[in-house]
């Protein structure tokens, strides 16, 4: 299996730190609205990824976290004049939903900052103590310059970044490029620590989490491309300051979606919320269309053609479910046939290599094509649930998922009744019993 690695931009062999065990963390929402499609994003590719390695036998401890204090909350919780806890469970709530929506897997460790509070202070403070971070007056600021690294996952210079650096009027600072760690303030909800009362700053709430679940260099840092700079290469400043390592092996972005080719923004109001979106699974088959780390733009005629496309695989997956379920023998075989195998072999590479959940979907329609073209055939049950079988597998790894409701006992009697009817050449009763089929959404 290969993965890209965004730490150094090229793709490279996995090998875990542990055998057959992946350790992962994605950075989660902060929990003050609901998410839209570009949120979306990252937590469908990413759930993709851990059902992949699953697929493959590897044990997952995924984990992504809930920032539950932040200044936008508590600005939501002001001006609805409630606390800001409500407002963090509200969206929280909602988030899971939406993902469950999605169909994406909600059994993994879920941190909240509120949480690991405690950790979070002896972090900072330990990086204090440490010699890289200072405190001016209530504030905790971490010295950028004190990492001879800093930069290396996103590609800058510091003699670039302080050239570049906007000039802040902020005289608590030694360089304009250190980062908060620790604010003072009586804003909102509060938390005690040795430097004042206050909240920590962003960049240090990721890394002191997993500091504290895995207590080693992780496998796999996951998140938007946005995150990159400056968030992820802050974390990596903290990890390489207090633990001396990058703190994952591999680190992976996937890329933006766009709103009709513009960036899709919460605060330019541009946004579809992932709750607004009927067709779930239809959302979910686009995000997946393109592979992660490429720009994907969404406009209504485009994902207009992929809710049509994907009806075409849900039909043709609940016609060959209702075949096996007509015969009864609604079941899973052994995937045996060269073809199926072949198919398997292209959707197993295609996942192998960089996860290119594109290609394995071409993968997966040349299934359908394979099923439609077995259907219009003579009855081939044995052939029918090795479909069944490699069905499961491949939708099962991309997440796609097909409703359909078993026949009761009526209609397979009903159906094999037109059946006869049709052998018999009765034809009147035929076409009333396909009328009647067909009401119920047999045939």
């Amino acid at each position: 299996m290969k993965i890209y690695n965004s730490y150094n931009d090229r793709l490279e062999e996995f090998k875990p730190n542990h055998d057959k065990q992946v350790n992962m963390y994605v950075c989660g929402p902060t929990v003050y609205n609901y998410i839209h499609i570009g949120n979306a994003r990252p937590v469908v590719f990413f759930d993709t990824v851990r059902r992949f390695f699953e697929y493959q036998g590897y044990q997952v401890t995924y984990v992504s976290n809930f920032t539950d204090v932040d200044d936008k909350i508590i600005q939501k919780a002001i001006a609805e004049g409630k606390d800001s806890l409500d407002i963090a469970n509200r969206y929280i709530d909602a988030y899971l939903s939406d993902l469950s929506a999605l169909n994406c897997r909600t059994d993994y460790v879920k941190p909240r900052v509120t949480e690991y509070m405690n950790h979070i202070v002896t972090f900072i403070d330990q990086l204090v103590k440490e010699g890289y971070a200072y405190q001016v007056n209530g504030d905790v600021y971490f010295s950028v310059e004190k990492i001879k690294d800093y930069g290396c996952l996103s590609n800058r210079r510091v003699e670039d970044l302080k050239s570049g650096a906007r000039i802040e009027i902020n005289e608590d600072k030694q360089s304009p490029l250190d980062f908060t760690l620790w604010k003072e303030t009586e804003v909102g909800v509060t938390f005690d620590s040795p430097f004042s009362k206050g909240r920590p700053g962003w960049h240090t709430e990721c890394v002191a989490m997993i500091d504290d679940i895995f207590h080693e260099k992780i496998d796999i840092h996951g998140g938007g491309s946005d995150l990159k700079f400056p968030h992820h290469e802050n974390e990596i400043a903290q990890s390489l300051a207090l633990n001396h390592h990058r703190l994952a092996n591999y680190w992976m972005h996937n890329g933006r979606l766009s709103f009709q080719n513009a960036k899709m923004s919460k605060s330019l109001g541009n946004v579809i919320f992932v709750k607004d979106v009927r067709e779930k699974m239809a959302l979910r088959y686009f995000l997946l269309s393109t592979h992660y780390r490429s720009p994907l733009n969404y406009d209504e005629e485009g994902f207009s053609m992929y809710v049509k496309e994907f009806e075409k695989l849900e039909s043709s997956v609940k016609q060959l479910y209702r075949r096996l379920d007509l015969a009864d023998q609604l079941k899973e075989a052994p995937i045996e046939n060269d073809e199926l195998l072949a198919i398997q072999s292209e959707f197993v590479e295609a996942m192998s290599n960089d996860f290119n959940t594109a290609n394995a979907i071409t993968a997966l329609q040349s299934l359908i094509k394979q099923v439609n073209k077995a259907i219009r055939g003579r009855e081939d049950i044995g052939l029918f649930q090795q479909m069944v079988q490699l069905m499961n597998e491949m939708m099962g790894v991309l997440g796609l998922k097909v409703d359909w409701i078993p026949l009761q006992q009526e209609d397979k009697l009903m159906y094999r009744e037109w059946e006869e009817a049709r052998k018999q050449k009765d034809f009147s009763k035929a076409d009333s019993l396909r009328a009647e089929l067909m009401k119920r959404g047999i045939v």
